[in-house]
């Protein structure tokens, strides 16, 4: 079986100080990247995250401080990366809560723009778990009936990864083999950002996911409190959060052609309301 693609596919693993998405920071990545002609090429770095590596963390992974001191810091890796991943889809493993929100903040503190509005995302832990409710190494164990060694490896977890996928495509005959589609089925719900502060509602549009303005629409509470915003960009949020929320803003700023004299006004007044 092999997957039906239209433009190349990154498969990729992260191992990382912990699972804050806006403070922790990666420690390994492992790339696998995969091409419609079924050409594959991988790359794994060890990275020197810049703060302590918790014990916590270090017993999951096996990565110390010491090991990554000498290592390049993601800023030096940064354009590598972002040259590897462009115009590609991305796919992991728990990577849509996780791997590529942290990735996109990684690659922003490195002055990198980072955003998948030309790309597909595949989940393959959600298709996991619709159809089996199973860790990694159980997945493994009962798509490909091998037993994963080396788990928490991001080298390990990211060949386990595919592997997976493609023996979930070869199991079942409802799922079609298609990046759309994959990325359709691997997704529990439509976000405006990564990390799920931002959802879409039924109408497309935005609405806040936590809070006292949970279930609102970004615009409406923009316009009733200007100054949320300036609490959001300010707090400690992802910084695609407050990307996806300055793009919000200046949308509803930017006068249309089709606004009257009048229309246009209230709009310029309004940017300025906003900052």
């Amino acid at each position: 079986m092999n997957l039906k693609l239209t433009k190349p596919i990154v498969f990729f693993d992260l191992e990382t100080t912990g699972v804050n998405i806006a403070t922790d920071r990666i420690v390994e990545i492992a790339i696998l990247k995969v091409f419609p002609n079924g050409n594959k090429e991988s790359k794994t770095w060890l990275v020197n995250p810049e703060i302590e590596i918790p014990q916590a963390a270090t017993d999951v992974h096996g990565i110390t401080n010491e090991k990554v001191v000498t290592e390049p810091t993601f800023k030096e890796l940064a354009p590598e990366i972002s040259k590897i991943i462009k115009g590609c889809d991305l796919a992991g493993f728990n990577s849509n809560r996780f791997d590529i929100p942290l990735l996109a903040e990684e690659l922003m503190r490195a002055g990198i723009d980072f955003d998948m509005k030309n790309g597909k995302a595949i989940d393959v832990q959600v298709i996991f778990h619709k159809k089996e409710q199973r860790t990694l190494s159980a997945g493994y164990q009962f798509y490909c009936g091998k037993e994963l060694e080396g788990a928490h490896g991001a080298e390990a977890d990211t060949n386990a990864t595919y592997e997976i996928l493609l023996a979930q495509l070869e199991k079942y005959d409802d799922i079609e083999n298609s990046v759309d589609a994959l990325s359709e089925f691997s997704t529990h719900g439509e976000r405006a950002d990564f990390a799920g502060f931002i959802l879409m509602n039924e109408q497309k549009q935005e609405i806040f996911s936590f809070g006292k303005y949970k279930g609102r629409t970004v615009e409406e509470v923009f316009k009733e409190n200007p100054g949320y915003n300036n609490w959001i960009q300010n707090a400690d949020f992802p910084l695609y959060t407050k990307k996806v929320l300055k793009e919000i803003k200046e949308r509803m700023s930017a006068p249309k052609d089709t606004m009257s004299n009048a229309e246009k006004l209230q709009a310029l007044q309004q940017k300025f309301n906003l900052r």
